[in-house]
């Protein structure tokens, strides 16, 4: 709730106190996010090893925030269709999947990033 008495830059500094509290619980219990945390990790490294170009890096990077965000965004979908109806029902879960869908998408454009990325550099090594 927004307190009205609160002045504008303490407002934005409660607002990302709020989006690092979300970012933490997600880290924290979320098994997709971290999975997710953990391939970024992977990619980072090869980033590393391969000496990647500034322009490979800014896309790789936001291939990276483009998961986690697909990934954030289903989970809070999920999370608002299961507070709404708790039980199974039938939309509630048509809901639920097409909100997995956009990790998915997101996903398989980052393979396609990395596939772009890193297979001239491995083939290289061949």
């Amino acid at each position: 709730m927004k307190n009205t008495k609160d002045g504008f830059f303490i407002g934005r500094v409660k607002s990302v106190k709020f989006a690092l509290k979300g970012m933490w619980i997600l880290i924290t219990t979320e098994d997709s996010i971290k999975a997710q945390l953990f391939f970024a990790f992977i990619a980072t490294i090869l980033g590393f090893y391969f000496d990647i170009s500034g322009t490979e890096w800014a896309i790789q990077v936001l291939a990276i925030g483009l998961v986690l965000v697909a990934e954030a965004a289903n989970t809070a979908i999920e999370e608002v269709a299961d507070f709404i109806h708790p039980e199974y029902h039938e939309k509630i879960g048509l809901i639920k999947d097409i909100a997995a869908g956009a990790p998915s998408f997101a996903a398989f454009i980052s393979l396609i990033i990395v596939g772009i990325i890193y297979v001239p550099k491995i083939l290289v090594l061949f």
